[in-house]
């Protein structure tokens, strides 16, 4: 385990992997690709979580951060989630980086990395080349496999060409 997290810290990331499993019980046509994530508060607290909707919502902003976030505001009734965690089964994409930041969240922890999105078809990676280095978040190593993996169902599932 690395030092920068803890049990804790998997056993959140475990259910934020669980959240982005939500797009495979879809039929056909997914909610959103497969990415999940929670928001716990200071003392641990869970206060929300989201997983993708772009899809079902024909929303480029609704990823699965985005909407935790959405949810963690409308639940604390404040849009200044100071103290906050966040934990996404994927390296957040820069707006949900971003809009992570404009929340203050304090942590974020992520489980499968941009390479392993773009392996699947989602282009994270391009937009990361579009800013400087050096992001705010730490993987959690342990849960990369398991997050990877509900992305590979998920892939086999809803090939859409890497169109996405």
């Amino acid at each position: 385990m690395n030092s920068q997290y803890n049990d804790f810290d998997i056993k959140a990331m475990k259910e934020a992997i669980k959240l982005s499993a939500s797009s495979l019980e879809c039929k056909d046509i997914p909610d959103g690709g497969p990415f999940g994530a929670v928001i716990y508060d200071k003392n641990g607290n869970f206060v929300a979580g989201g997983y993708n909707h772009v899809l079902a919502n024909h929303d480029p902003s609704a990823h699965g951060e985005v909407q935790a976030i959405r949810a963690a505001g409308q639940k604390l009734k404040t849009w200044d989630l100071t103290g906050c965690t966040l934990y996404t089964s994927c390296e957040p994409c820069p707006m949900c980086l971003m809009t992570a930041k404009w929340a203050n969240i304090n942590k974020i922890f992520f489980a499968a990395t941009r390479k392993d999105a773009a392996n699947i078809g989602f282009r994270d990676d391009d937009l990361y080349e579009l800013l400087k280095p050096n992001v705010f978040a730490t993987q959690i190593t342990e849960c990369h496999n398991e997050a990877v993996e509900v992305m590979q169902k998920w892939l086999a599932k809803f090939d859409n060409n890497g169109s996405y």
